[in-house]
């Protein structure tokens, strides 16, 4: 497996953008690449700041077109599929946070840093035949807010931004997964009032 990775991340550098599409792509459909887009996005943003929104734009729409594959795959008949791959406890979890968190249970998970259990909710919102257009807007804030976010610190921090975000992702995360909450309770509170 190391090997693979050490080829892809040489292959995807090679590419600029096209390979982060790819990999992003591969990641969030079929095989599991943990971090290697997230290092890809910092190390060419190091490399040519000018392009971090077209490298975190490639990651993202990649990883968009990787998604929308499981979801298809969800839609026709992935509930098989879910209930080999998520066994018991776990997939009734997953099952209530979907059905209560509706879109907001796929950019969350969409934001965190692997091992969060992103593919479950792709799966779950074509089983669930959640809108299409839902999914995508959900996986796209997700997804563009991570590779954005660390594109940015690239650019803050040059070479040490790897450490960084190693450092203090999950404190990143958390600062952001509270923004995100804020943002939804506001917009209910909101929607109340004029109602």
């Amino acid at each position: 497996m190391a090997r693979l990775v050490d080829w892809l991340e040489s292959f995807a550098s090679s590419l600029g953008g096209a390979g982060l599409f790819f990999v992003a792509f591969l990641d969030s459909s079929f095989v599991s690449l943990p971090e290697i887009n997230d290092v890809l996005v910092v190390m060419m943003v190091i490399r040519n700041e000018a392009l971090m929104p077209y490298y975190a734009g490639m990651a993202t729409a990649g990883s968009m077109a990787g998604c929308l594959v499981l979801y298809a795959l969800g839609r026709k008949g992935g509930d098989a599929l879910l209930r080999r791959w998520v066994a018991g406890p776990r997939l009734e979890s997953a099952m209530r946070l979907f059905e209560r968190f509706g879109v907001l249970a796929v950019v969350v998970p969409a934001l965190l840093p692997p091992p969060a259990p992103f593919k479950v909710f792709v799966l779950l919102s074509g089983v669930t035949r959640l809108p299409v257009w839902r999914f995508l807007v959900a996986v796209s804030v997700g997804r563009g807010v991570r590779y954005f976010g660390e594109g940015a610190l690239a650019v803050r921090y040059g070479d040490q931004a790897l450490e960084v975000i190693r450092a203090h992702g999950p404190t990143i995360t958390g600062g952001v997964l509270a923004l995100v909450l804020l943002g939804v309770v506001g917009g209910l509170f909101w929607r109340r009032a004029r109602a």
